[in-house]
């Protein structure tokens, strides 16, 4: 498959969700990390007549600190704010102006930062907002095949292997690559890992330090490899804290950041009454794009071909982020959690929806699947029979085989359908 250079190219799924928050919604946060295709999404919405303003420009960014009130309400018609986050003074008068005039869609804005979690925002705008998640490409964005695997397996479906299959090399070329459009665009996988690695110490040298007073910002280049070792697993902050020489809280404290700005993802632990043995206090680790973790860790298709068992991870993060993807769009709402007792059963993510309802989804990066892959997944059923819809270890392979009630084997694939 050839790579498309500019955004703009790809069709974004989450565009329908936009859509309908800025028809209801007065204020409209368009979330995610930077090079995500933000602004390429926002821009689209000139010709539909909003006014378009970039707080990256100094300028701008000048005006808007100067006179916020003026900035706020001096376009004719609806307006974006491009990185809100610079100036998170806009959102008093944003908010000013919308309780005067609660029309939908006056405003949308975008953030490559959680600005609504941060301390210095001065007010959440609460029952004004909607927010939206815009995360980097998936492969059905890729492919330009919208397919949910998140509702079909809430309908009752079973996984289907897809007519895209990825195996062997080609899907480890497809999560070593990731879903940043501009690493996408790169025609070497030694630009692409170059442009990774300098994304995120753009985010060290420059993002962090807008978000929060950073006293012992030297060690964040180690903690951000710390926390790459640990990608789908459950860290231990204390242990990293002895290991940086730093207090375990200003661990956690960089790391909420690192979340902040999306490099990475914690999930929690799903937990329920009928199961005690649960491990409920840890949460788990994931980087929001497996491309990006490849790069800052050196995993290359050579380093990977030497040492396979360090795809594991890594495989594991990339069907995080698919997920992570679908349930910006899909029609079933569900969070992602994780599952492990206290005898190391395990499932690797666990989709809840809205009724209670869950999923369960193992990653294995083999091309064989056995009965004993499916120990965590029989684990879960057996918690609530009622609200069990099925399970399924994701394989190398390119066959869907039943294991059992509800339960399958399935390819990679089967999330694009």
């Amino acid at each position: 498959m050839t790579e498309s250079p500019d955004p703009s190219a790809y069709e974004r799924f989450v565009e329908s969700r936009l859509r309908e928050s800025l028809a209801d919604s007065p204020v409209v946060m368009l979330e995610g990390p930077r090079q995500s295709g933000k602004t390429t999404l926002a821009r689209r919405f000139i010709a539909e007549g909003y006014v378009f303003r970039s707080l990256d420009d100094s300028t701008t960014l000048a005006a808007a600190a100067s006179d916020p009130v003026g900035f706020v309400n001096s376009p004719a018609g609806p307006l974006i704010v491009d990185e809100i986050q610079r100036a998170p003074g806009l959102l008093l008068a944003i908010k000013a102006a919308v309780d005067a005039d609660r029309r939908p869609g006056r405003f949308l804005l975008t953030g490559s930062a959680n600005l609504l979690r941060q301390k210095q925002t001065p007010d959440s705008l609460a029952g004004r907002i909607d927010r939206v998640t815009l995360l980097p490409l998936g492969r059905g964005e890729l492919l330009g095949r919208r397919f949910s695997f998140i509702d079909a397996v809430f309908s009752g479906d079973a996984p289907t292997p897809g007519d895209s299959p990825l195996r062997g090399d080609a899907l480890v070329s497809a999560v070593l690559a990731g879903g940043f459009a501009p690493a996408l665009a790169r025609p070497t996988e030694a630009r692409r890992v170059r442009w990774a690695r300098q994304y995120v110490e753009s985010l060290i040298d420059r993002d962090l330090p807008e978000l929060a007073r950073l006293d012992l910002a030297r060690h964040l280049p180690r903690l951000v490899t710390m926390l790459a070792h640990h990608s789908a697993a459950l860290p231990n902050f204390s242990e990293h804290g002895r290991a940086l020489g730093i207090d375990h809280k200003t661990v956690q404290q960089y790391t909420r950041l690192l979340q902040d700005v999306y490099l990475l993802r914690l999930v929690e632990p799903w937990h329920a009454h009928a199961l005690t043995r649960l491990v409920k206090t840890r949460q788990k680790l994931f980087f929001v794009d497996s491309g990006v973790l490849a790069a800052w860790l050196g995993l290359t298709q050579a380093a990977l071909a030497r040492d396979r068992q360090r795809f594991g991870a890594l495989l594991e993060t990339y069907v995080h982020g698919e997920l992570s993807r679908q349930a910006t769009w899909s029609e079933t709402a569900v969070r992602i959690d994780h599952l492990r007792d206290r005898d190391d059963h395990e499932v690797d993510l666990v989709l809840k929806n809205s009724q209670g309802q869950v999923f369960g989804v193992e990653v294995k990066a083999s091309a064989t699947v056995g009965r004993a892959d499916f120990r965590g997944l029989s684990l879960l059923a057996g918690v609530d029979p009622q609200r069990f819809v099925g399970g399924v270890v994701l394989y190398d392979g390119d066959q869907v085989l039943p294991f059992g009630d509800r339960l399958w084997a399935a390819p990679v694939s089967a999330l694009w359908g």
